[in-house]
């Protein structure tokens, strides 16, 4: 038996929709589906995309990261479509504007401190609809705990997998 090959064209691959509860996000994922659709704008359809991605693929970014990722950036800010955590080893918070879905208290208290200020998305779609004067960061996904345990099986050789345990060998 052959391959259908009109049949393989046929697939249409459905877009991912976000499955949050969160009232908030959802009206974001409406207003930035609208505003990719109207402008040429590249942003905001990455925006859009983020928005509706796991919350795995949200992953948090640290201030300190993002002081170090913004420096030389004067004037611009920066769009986290995740949360944004605070550091303690930062002892000096630079002024930043960033806009991100959550801060922590601590983080918020920081940058807002630092002279700086945390905007929202809906803020963020008054003030710069097509993403001028922005820098799209992102956290590490793989920085999860759970990312040490996937590969090649602990104990084959070249592995660096850890291994499931109940204990650290103390």
């Amino acid at each position: 038996m052959g391959v259908d090959i009109e049949a393989v064209s046929r697939h249409k691959k459905l877009f991912r929709a976000s499955k949050s509860e969160n009232p908030y996000v959802k009206l974001l994922c409406r207003l930035y589906k609208f505003l990719a659709r109207r402008t040429d704008s590249k942003f905001n359809k990455v925006i859009y995309k983020r928005l509706n991605m796991s919350r795995k693929n949200k992953a948090p970014l640290s201030l300190q990261k993002l002081a170090s990722l913004m420096s030389g950036k004067d004037g611009k800010t920066a769009v986290v479509v995740g949360t944004i955590t605070d550091d303690k080893r930062l002892y000096e918070v630079p002024k930043l504007s960033v806009c991100a879905l959550r801060f922590t208290e601590t983080a918020r208290a920081s940058i807002v401190k630092a002279g700086g200020e945390c905007l929202t998305f809906d803020k963020l779609a008054l003030r710069s609809p097509l993403g001028k004067g922005t820098v799209l960061l992102r956290g590490a996904t793989k920085a999860r705990e759970a990312e040490r345990h996937f590969g090649k099986a602990p104990g084959v050789p070249h592995s660096t997998t850890a291994p499931h345990v109940r204990s650290k060998g103390r």
